[in-house]
């Protein structure tokens, strides 16, 4: 009796070591890289649309701020108006991920933004009290850091969705994709819409 117990108590005990190395073994197999790299993603969207939220807040006063000198300049002002209202009337969640034509109308919604932004920029030129304003010269510097998260945020997204994509389409995480994750798609990822376009714009005030 006492030699069938431990026959059996070994037999768990082997059982238990080979459960234990086949899940090492999997883990090293990159069964978990595929939700790991989706998560990555995810993270990554989120910083995108934070700055790009940033940028959006950062519109009203500037906007102010040029009216104050330069109410003439109404054309203009009502573009980057306009421009703001479209960017962020956008809904913006993880949802988009999974829409690609919802994340094509958000970058070129942004893009639109930019560019209006960048016509309001060059609009500042004309007056030279404009660019000597404290206020003003607080808000070109949180611009163009803003501009440069964003360019960051697109950047860490970009290369992420890659990593992820790649991740499904080869070996072995095409096996685990087809396996275990085969509900997980391909990611949409950011197209360059101009030349340079994933590099920031300059803001010169």
């Amino acid at each position: 009796m006492r030699i069938l117990t431990t026959r059996s108590s070994q037999g768990m005990l082997w059982q238990v070591s080979a459960l234990l190395i086949m899940a090492i073994l999997l883990s090293g197999c990159g069964i978990n890289n595929i939700p790991t790299y989706d998560e990555k993603v995810k993270s990554a969207w989120s910083q995108v649309e934070n700055q790009y939220q940033r940028r959006a807040d950062l519109v009203p006063n500037l906007v102010e701020t040029v009216k104050g000198f330069a109410k003439q300049e109404k054309e203009t002002l009502t573009a980057v108006i306009e421009a703001r209202s479209k960017a962020t009337s956008i809904q913006v969640d993880e949802s988009v991920l999974n829409n690609p034509e919802k994340l094509k109308q958000f970058q070129q919604a942004q893009g639109e933004l930019s560019s209006a932004l960048s016509r309001l920029m060059a609009v500042s030129e004309r007056y030279p009290d404009l660019k000597s304003n404290q206020n003003f010269l607080a808000l070109q510097s949180q611009l163009e850091g803003t501009e440069n998260r964003i360019a960051v945020a697109r950047r860490d997204f970009i290369q992420a969705t890659e990593r992820y994509n790649t991740e499904i389409r080869t070996f072995p995480g095409k096996i685990w994709h087809s396996v275990m994750y085969s509900d997980m798609e391909l990611r949409e990822n950011f197209e360059a819409t101009a030349p340079n376009a994933e590099d920031a714009p300059e803001v010169e005030f």
